[in-house]
C-alpha cells in the first residue's frame, strides 16, 4: 500500500497553499508574500498577505484576512506595506473595484489609501511618487466623470462596447469600453497612521492622469518608474494597420506628461522596461517581427534613459531574454530565464559578454534584489515542489540558494522525478522530465502518459498547479514532460527548427522522446495515453490523426482547424504572422479527422478567447460525424466532450478543476487501463453517489 499523499484525494490537492507573488522593503528589512488559500467554502482561491522573515529566522506570519484576498503592490520608503483588495461596503456589491490599501510599517490597522471607479492594477513606487494603472471611459476627462458613465451603464444595464481598434478582447476578458490609464500622485498627500486613526485627516491620494489620449495603446502593458521618480517608461500599442500593431517602448514624463517614444521602429518591437538606479539607463527586450519563415529571435538591449546610445547586451548569446532586475551601482542584471528545463538565474555584464549562469536547478520567479546588491530575494519552484520564497547569495558563481520559512512546507510527492532525454533523426537532443509513480519497477511497470506543453513558445520547467502531473502519478500512471521543437531553454535554432511547422519536428521529436520513455523496463508501453492543452491541445488532435500508438487522447483548449483560429483568436495580428495559409493549410489536424481511431476526451471553456469554443464546437462534431471511430449501438460515442460555460483557456474555479481532474482520470481508467466499474462525479449530473477520486 503506497503512502498516502495531498495528490492522492482531489480535496486534499486544491486545499494546499499556493505561494504566487513577492515584494521586498526598499532597506530590505521586510518582505511579503501573496498566497492563495481555499475559501471557507471550498469555490474558490483568496490571496492572503505573508510576512516572511528576510533572515530565515522566525516563521512567517499572517498578515491579512480579506474575504476577497490581497495582491501585494509595493513598500514606500517608509516601509508602509501597499497593497490591492476588494473590500466593497454593501455585501451584495461583488463587483467592487480593487482599491490602494496601507498597511503601517510600525503596526495597526490598514486603511485605504485611493479608490477609482474602475479599480487599479499595477503599482509602482519610487521615493514619494506613486504611479498606478487604472481604466478609464473614452469619454471621461476626470476620474468624477468616468463614475458618473460607470453608473449610467450599470443602472441602465447596457454592457455593450462599441470599437474603432483591434483587438477587442484578450485571454479571458472583453476589452472596453474602459481601457487602462497610468495615474500619478504624491505620496506626501498622505496623512499619518495616527492622525488617519483619530480621524484628523482624510488619508487619500489625488492621482493624475498622465496618459488621457492613451486610447487602448495600454493595453496588457507592462511600465517601470524611475527610482527619482521623475519619468516613467512603459510598453505603448501602436497601430501599424487596422487590424496590426506592435509594441514601442515610451517615456513619460510624471509631472508634466510628456510622452516620447524612446524604443521600437518599424518591423521591431520592444517589451518589459526595467529601469536602473541611477535613472539614467533602461534595460529591455527587443526583437524583429516574426514571419511564417522565421522566428523574432528576442535581444537584451540597454539604452540611455531618452533612446540614445541603445545597444545589444550578450550578442553572442542564443537564449531567450527573462525576468530581468538591475543591481546596484549600475553594475550589470540579474536576470532569470528558461535553461535546459529550468529557469536559473544569470548575470548579465554590459559589457557585451555572456551572461554567467549562477544557479542549477529550479525555475526562479518575482526577483527581488536587496539595496546592496549582495543577495536576491525570488520564487523558486521545479517539479519537485512548488513555488517557495528564497534568498540567493549573488556575491558567488554558483550562487548559494537558502530557503526561507515560508507560509507553506513542501507537501510530499507520490514518486519520483528523473531527467529523460533522445537524439532525434536531424541530431538534436530532445530531452523532459518523468515523473514516476512510488513502485515503478519491471515487475510493476507504470502505463505512460505524454503530456504536451502549451505555448508553444515554452518548456516544462516551472510548477504548475494547473497542469499538475503528480496528480496523475498518484493514480500510478507515469507522467512524461517532454521539451520538442519550439520549446524556449534551448537556443534560437531549436525553435527554429519547429517554426511555421508544427506537425512536422514538434511531433517526430515528441514520438522520438515517447519511444525512448516506453523502452524502460519500468514502463507499461502496452498502456499509453496523450494529452496537452493549448498548443499542446493541438499536438493531441495531431497526434490523435497520425498514429494509433495511444490508447487514450485528451485535448484541452485546442486548435483544431488553423485557418478557422488563426483568424477568431484574442490576437490574431501577432497569430497571422506564423500562420500562413500555406502553413495553415499544411498543419491543420482537421485535414485527418478521418484518420482517427483513438477515444479522444475533448475539454473546452466557452470564455476562451485565446482558443475560442468554436475550435471545440467543431472538433466535436467532425470527431462524430468524420472520425474512423464508430458509434455504439445505444448511438453513445467512445469520445467525450467536457464542456465548461463560465471557464475560459485556464479551468479556474476550485471544484471546476476537481472535475476536470476527475473526468481526465476516468477516462484514461477507461481507455488505458480498462476499468469498466467507474463512477462519474456527482456534480455533473450522472451518479447519485459523490465519488471522490483516491
Amino acid at each position: 500500500m503506497h503512502a498516502s499523499t495531498p495528490f492522492s484525494a482531489l480535496d486534499d490537492y486544491i486545499a494546499l497553499p499556493r505561494v504566487s507573488s513577492l515584494r521586498l522593503s526598499p532597506d530590505g528589512s521586510a518582505l511579503v508574500a501573496g498566497v492563495g488559500l481555499l475559501n471557507s467554502d471550498r469555490t474558490a482561491w483568496t490571496t492572503s498577505l505573508w510576512d516572511v522573515d528576510p533572515a530565515g529566522e522566525r516563521p512567517a506570519r499572517r498578515l491579512t484576512r480579506g474575504a476577497k484576498g490581497e495582491s501585494p503592490a509595493a513598500f514606500t520608503r517608509d516601509g508602509d506595506l501597499l497593497f490591492l483588495a476588494q473590500r466593497p461596503e454593501d455585501d451584495d456589491e461583488d463587483d467592487a473595484p480593487a482599491a490602494l490599501w496601507l498597511l503601517p510599517a510600525g503596526g495597526g490597522e490598514p486603511h485605504v489609501v485611493a479608490t477609482h471607479p474602475g479599480g487599479f492594477g499595477a503599482v509602482r513606487v519610487c521615493g514619494d511618487t506613486i504611479v498606478v494603472s487604472a481604466g478609464m471611459m473614452p469619454g471621461a476627462s476626470s476620474i468624477e466623470e468616468d463614475a458618473r458613465l460607470r453608473t449610467l451603464r450599470k443602472k441602465t444595464k447596457v454592457d455593450a462596447i462599441l470599437h474603432t481598434r483591434y483587438p477587442v478582447r484578450y485571454w479571458d476578458h472583453d476589452l472596453g469600453p474602459d481601457a487602462p490609464h497610468l495615474l500619478a500622485a504624491s505620496l506626501t498627500e498622505l496623512v499619518s497612521a495616527e492622525d488617519a486613526a483619530a480621524g484628523d485627516a482624510e488619508p487619500r491620494l489625488t492621482p493624475r492622469d498622465l496618459t488621457p489620449d492613451a486610447g487602448s495603446s495600454l493595453v496588457e502593458a507592462s511600465f517601470d518608474l524611475a527610482p527619482d521618480g521623475s519619468f516613467l517608461v512603459s510598453e505603448w500599442r501602436v497601430t501599424e494597420a487596422l487590424a496590426d500593431e506592435r509594441t514601442v517602448l515610451v517615456r513619460i514624463d510624471v509631472t508634466s506628461g510628456a510622452r516620447l517614444v524612446v524604443a521600437g521602429q518599424r518591423g521591431y518591437e520592444a517589451f518589459a522596461p526595467v529601469i536602473a538606479p541611477d535613472s539614467h539607463r533602461v534595460a529591455y527586450t527587443f526583437e524583429p517581427i516574426a514571419t511564417s519563415r522565421r522566428i523574432h529571435q528576442p535581444e537584451l538591449h540597454v539604452m540611455a534613459a531618452d533612446g540614445r546610445a541603445d545597444r545589444r547586451l550578450a550578442p553572442g548569446w542564443a537564449g531567450w531574454p527573462g525576468e530581468l532586475r538591475w543591481l546596484p551601482d549600475d553594475d550589470g542584471l540579474v536576470m532569470a530565464t528558461d535553461a535546459d528545463g529550468r529557469r536559473p538565474l544569470f548575470r548579465v555584464p554590459l559589457n557585451g559578454e555572456d551572461p554567467l549562469r549562477l544557479t542549477e536547478d529550479g525555475a526562479f520567479s518575482d526577483l527581488q534584489v536587496c539595496e546592496d546588491g549582495s543577495a536576491a530575494y525570488a520564487l523558486l519552484s521545479s517539479y519537485e515542489f512548488p513555488a517557495e520564497v528564497v534568498c540567493v547569495d549573488l556575491r558567488g558563481a554558483p550562487a548559494t540558494v537558502q530557503p526561507l520559512r515560508g507560509p507553506a512546507p513542501r507537501p510530499a510527492l507520490p514518486g519520483r522525478l528523473t531527467e529523460v532525454e533522445a537524439t532525434v533523426e536531424d541530431g538534436s537532443r530532445v530531452r523532459g522530465w518523468l515523473c514516476l509513480p512510488e513502485g515503478a519497477s519491471a515487475e510493476e511497470p507504470a502505463p505512460l502518459l505524454l503530456w504536451v506543453h502549451g505555448g508553444p513558445l515554452n518548456s516544462w520547467n516551472a510548477w504548475s498547479w494547473r497542469w499538475c502531473p503528480w496528480v496523475m502519478v498518484a493514480q500510478g500512471y507515469a507522467v512524461l514532460l517532454p521539451d520538442p521543437a519550439l520549446s524556449t531553454g534551448y537556443g534560437h535554432d531549436f525553435v527554429q527548427r519547429g517554426w511555421g511547422a508544427w506537425g512536422g519536428t514538434p511531433y517526430t521529436d515528441l514520438m522520438t522522446i515517447t519511444d525512448a520513455v516506453e523502452a524502460r523496463d519500468d514502463i507499461d508501453a502496452g498502456r499509453t495515453a496523450a494529452m496537452g492543452g493549448s498548443f499542446g491541445g493541438y499536438m493531441a488532435n495531431w497526434i490523435a490523426g497520425h498514429t494509433d500508438r495511444f490508447r487514450g487522447i485528451v485535448t484541452h483548449a485546442s486548435l483544431w482547424c488553423l485557418e478557422g483560429f488563426g483568424k477568431t483568436t484574442d490576437v490574431a495580428s501577432e497569430w497571422s504572422r506564423e500562420l500562413s495559409p500555406r502553413m495553415s493549410q499544411e498543419n491543420s489536424p482537421h485535414r485527418f479527422v478521418d484518420q482517427i481511431r483513438t477515444p479522444m476526451l475533448v475539454i473546452h471553456g466557452d470564455r476562451d478567447y485565446r482558443v475560442p469554443i468554436s475550435e471545440g464546437l467543431r472538433l466535436w462534431y467532425e470527431l462524430l460525424s468524420a472520425s474512423g471511430l464508430p458509434a455504439a449501438e445505444n448511438g453513445d460515442s467512445e469520445h467525450q466532450f467536457l464542456y465548461f460555460p463560465h471557464e475560459n483557456h485556464w479551468i479556474l474555479s476550485p471544484q471546476h478543476a476537481i472535475i476536470w481532474y476527475q473526468v481526465v482520470l476516468n477516462f484514461l481508467a477507461r481507455t488505458v487501463l480498462d476499468e469498466t466499474e467507474i463512477t462519474d462525479p456527482a456534480a455533473l449530473g450522472l451518479s447519485v453517489a459523490d465519488e471522490s477520486v483516491g
